[in-house]
C-alpha cells in the first residue's frame, strides 16, 4: 500500500467529489482517525487481506464530507489491477474487496475471498 499515500487518499476523494460535484473537506470527527491509522499502516507490506481490512477500517471512520466507500473501494481497485491474475479472477476480487470495504460482505464471502488470496499468495 505504500504507493498510497494520505495525500493520495485526499485527492483520489477530490476527484469523486469533482465529478459529482460534491464538495470535497474533512470531517471534524474522522478525519484526523483516519489519517493516522492510514498513515501509520500504508507503508507496511501487506497481502491484500490486510489492504482490504486497512480501507474497511478506514471507510466507516468517514474522514471525508461524501464518498469515503467510494474513495477506499477505488484504492483497492487499483491495488487488484495490478496483480498478476486471469482477468475472471480480478473481476471477481474487485467485487469481493469492494463489498469487504463497504461492509456488506457475509462471513461466507470474506472467508472466500481469504482462502483465495492465501492459496494465491497475495
Amino acid at each position: 500500500m505504500a504507493p498510497y499515500s494520505w495525500e493520495f487518499i485526499s485527492a483520489q476523494n477530490a476527484a469523486l467529489c469533482a465529478a459529482k460535484q460534491a464538495m470535497h473537506g474533512p470531517t471534524s470527527d474522522g478525519y484526523g482517525v483516519t489519517m493516522e491509522l492510514w498513515t501509520r499502516n500504508h507503508g507496511e507490506e501487506m497481502t491484500l487481506g490486510q489492504a482490504v481490512e486497512l480501507c474497511r477500517r478506514s471507510h466507516p471512520l468517514a474522514p471525508f464530507c461524501h464518498y469515503n466507500g467510494n474513495t477506499f473501494a477505488a484504492v483497492i481497485r487499483d491495488v487488484i489491477h495490478q496483480l498478476k491474475i486471469s482477468e475472471t479472477e480480478r473481476v471477481v476480487l474487485r467485487s469481493l474487496a469492494g463489498h469487504i470495504v463497504a461492509g456488506v460482505a457475509s462471513e461466507e464471502e470474506k472467508r472466500e475471498f481469504m482462502r483465495f488470496c492465501g492459496e494465491h499468495g497475495i
